[in-house]
């Protein structure tokens, strides 16, 4: 006869344990100081950050170094946190998530922040020993203990993870290739000049890059011993590591009434359509600032703020989030790049763009309207703080535009009553505190 397992009971109910998780209790903790909370999380550790596995794969981070909260974070908020445990399933109308250890957990009100899974395409032989997803420590630990200095890595995916990974593995002695299905890496955050001169880049520190070409099988008996292109071609190799990216994690809501597009729909207070339930970080489709839509962007400080902003409405505090955009700040093999918003345009499409090129920098500006809707900044990043508060701020830039991309560009340029109006506060002229989900030091401020 089995155990009755334990009924668990709290007021508010974190499913995630990463960066929007940790925004929602310290909210909750503000306005809360004594309600009930708990934190399912999958893995055994505290909380962690994400992008810097792979500082951890390449020996320059311990798992002590990558924790974003102090060990003894949960005992001094008066959090549960239930580790090593994974929700198997939401029952909203019962206020109950039940455990796949068979717990129950009851709830007043639930938050979402499941975050992401790893896409993997359908590649024969993708089964073999020695090929690996790169999302989590685990991750990192199982390709840390699998690769020899002088092996051959292939790095499916020319994205954020894929070239946070190859630049690991580079340091880990391991010759590296990547193969990019686009016709260039980094193509989500990067335009065509952007994306030419981060590659250049990346060759020159030894990556070699295939572009336009997709795996159709990995070979070898019960490990990897190479990839068939879709051209036909072998290229031989000790392991592969899948590093296309992620998709909101979003099996919580199958046989819920919850609404899902490509993620958990929210509204502007991070609520989903059930109520007392919440959703935030990549697992959500939250408000973007710049098409005025929600979408889905997997960036580590917006799960944060999103996180942020669910915890004060849990806790009855009315709070509107902001909104965030795609936006990443990120060092690879020596090259400062910083991106936001649209990148790349059309003939076809209604936007103006600035751009400079020198020997040391590229920086672009597209407008929409004297607006400006996105920027990339390569080499010479100083101003690119600035910038990005004029675009989330959506400031009319029509007085200063020609200005804009000056090398001395700060408050000066600005109108009197502009800069006299945010004078005193940091938004106008401090870099903004965002990064990669690959790459950051310091992921999260002010906390």
């Amino acid at each position: 006869m089995m155990a009755t397992q334990e009924v668990i009971k709290t007021e508010y109910l974190i499913i995630g344990n990463s960066a929007g998780g940790i925004g929602a209790v310290e909210a909750i903790r503000n306005v809360d100081a004594h309600g009930a909370i708990a934190i399912v999380s999958e893995e055994p550790y505290s909380a962690y950050s994400r992008p810097l596995i792979s500082k951890y794969l390449a020996n320059e981070r311990t798992i002590e170094g990558m924790l974003f909260r102090p060990p003894d974070f949960y005992s001094q908020h008066n959090i549960r946190l239930l580790a090593g445990r994974s929700a198997i399933r939401i029952e909203a109308a019962r206020n109950i998530v039940q455990l796949e250890s068979g717990e129950q957990v009851t709830w007043r009100k639930l938050l979402l922040a499941t975050g992401g899974i790893p896409i993997v395409p359908k590649i024969e032989g993708i089964d073999k020993e020695g090929v690996f997803n790169f999302l989590t420590i685990q991750d990192a630990q199982r390709i840390a203990a699998f690769i020899k200095p002088g092996q051959h890595a292939l790095v499916i995916g020319g994205g954020l993870i894929g070239i946070s990974v190859a630049e690991a593995l580079k340091k880990r002695e391991i010759r590296t290739t990547i193969i990019e299905m686009k016709n260039k890496i980094l193509n989500t955050i990067l335009d065509e000049e952007g994306s030419s001169i981060a590659e250049g880049t990346f060759k020159k520190a030894g990556i070699s890059i295939i572009t336009n070409h997709t795996a159709s099988a990995v070979v070898g008996n019960l490990a990897v011993e190479g990839i068939i292109l879709d051209s036909g071609e072998k290229i031989t190799c000790d392991l592969v590591v899948i590093a296309i990216g992620v998709l909101p994690r979003t099996e919580l809501a199958v046989n819920t009434e919850l609404e899902v597009n490509r993620g958990i729909v929210v509204d502007r207070y991070m609520a989903t359509n059930l109520p007392n339930v919440y959703a935030c970080g990549d697992v959500a489709e939250a408000y973007d600032f710049i098409y005025k839509s929600n979408r889905a962007t997997p960036i580590w400080p917006n799960a944060y703020a999103g996180g942020r902003a669910a915890g004060c409405n849990m806790a009855g505090l009315n709070t509107e989030y902001s909104g965030s955009t795609a936006m990443n700040s990120l060092n690879y093999f020596g090259i400062d790049i910083v991106t936001a918003g649209v990148v790349s345009t059309s003939d076809s499409d209604c936007y103006e763009v600035l751009a400079k090129r020198s020997d040391r920098s590229y920086k672009k500006l597209v407008l929409n309207d004297d607006y400006i809707t996105g920027m990339v900044f390569i080499g010479d990043i100083d101003k690119s703080g600035i910038i990005f508060s004029l675009m989330r701020d959506h400031v009319n830039v029509r007085a200063f535009k020609k200005d804009l991309l000056s090398d001395d560009f700060g408050l000066a340029y600005l109108p009197r009553q502009l800069w006299q109006e945010r004078l005193g506060t940091a938004s106008l002229y401090t870099v903004p505190v965002f990064a990669s989900s690959a790459e950051t030091d310091e992921p999260l401020s002010g906390e």
